[in-house]
């Protein structure tokens, strides 16, 4: 055999023989999602327990602006925004009025493969119904907590998700490691009105505010919204109601774009998420009209006839 080849058959029988190098775990997104604001360090500290897990973790903000205590804005804002991540991205959430009670420290995994750290407070209600419960796990504080904070009672943020979340997020633990599997529809949910058609009216919620532009979302879909047959610039009549009592009531064309009405009045269109919702182009209509939203405010959608033409 020539010396080439010899050394040749020497060098793949080398490689063969040399042990399979185990794989590097498969790294995620985590996002952060609290009522912290920034005004101090709070979420700077989960963001360190996360770079002490895994200097190279890529950590994203949902928002830290949550207004405080609003468990059922910070359900909604995961819902706006989290099926616009990539599969296996990590989320940690703490709007939790509860710390340090008896309220459960959850990680969900919905069917499509997006796992959700915080308390089982009501946050996770949107994103259970729509995206479903694949596996619910609680968290076992006993091996998943950050080391020295055994005496911290009141930043689970910090010392449990964060720590969870990113030990999730970077590999450093599976799913399974996580804690004991919890009954899937055990998720504790917020009560709310589901859109629904009775005859010609459409009933919703307005669950949230477009807050810088005073734009007010619905909860109604487009899919239902069209059993009204309404059609580009035919009216729509939309009461508003906080409580069941009538706050204000617009008639308004349903238009595709802001620019298809003059500035400084209604329309009816359908949001981002393709949601009827309402504007003023280039005004506030929640501030003009005194609109807020939550679970206790409510709309009503029905579609004016055409006036009937003069004789």
């Amino acid at each position: 055999m020539k010396l080439s080849g010899l050394i040749g058959a020497l060098c793949l029988g080398a490689l063969l023989a040399a042990p399979a190098q185990a794989q590097a775990p498969q790294k995620h997104a985590l996002v952060l999602m609290t009522d912290f604001g920034t005004a101090d360090g709070a979420a700077s500290a989960m963001r360190g327990v996360a770079f002490g897990v895994d200097p190279t973790l890529q950590v994203s903000e949902l928002t830290h602006n949550i207004p405080e205590y609003d468990i059922w804005l910070g359900a909604y804002r995961l819902y706006q925004t989290a099926n616009y991540w990539p599969r296996g991205s990590v989320f940690v959430n703490v709007i939790d009025p509860g710390v340090g009670t008896a309220r459960k420290s959850v990680v969900l995994k919905t069917r499509e493969g997006r796992y959700f750290v915080g308390p089982d407070n009501g946050l996770f209600t949107l994103i259970a119904e729509r995206d479903g419960v694949a596996e619910l796990r609680e968290i076992d504080e006993k091996v998943n907590r950050l080391e020295g904070s055994s005496e911290s009672y009141t930043f689970h943020g910090r010392d449990v998700y964060a720590f969870v979340g990113a030990r999730l997020a970077s590999g450093a633990i599976a799913f399974e490691q996580v804690g004991p599997v919890l009954p899937s529809d055990s998720v504790v949910k917020i009560p709310y009105q589901k859109a629904e058609r009775k005859g010609d009216v459409i009933r919703g919620i307005i669950p949230v505010l477009d807050v810088r532009y005073g734009n007010v979302w619905t909860n109604i879909p487009k899919s239902l919204f069209e059993e009204l047959k309404i059609g580009a610039h035919d009216r729509v009549r939309v009461r508003f109601l906080h409580k069941g009592t009538q706050v204000a009531e617009v008639v308004a064309p349903y238009e595709h774009t802001f620019g298809g009405v003059a500035k400084g009045q209604p329309l009816v269109y359908l949001n981002s998420l393709l949601d009827v919702a309402v504007a003023i182009s280039q005004g506030s209509f929640a501030q003009q009209h005194k609109i807020e939203s939550g679970v206790d405010w409510s709309v009503e959608v029905t579609k004016v006839a055409p006036a009937s033409p003069a004789r």
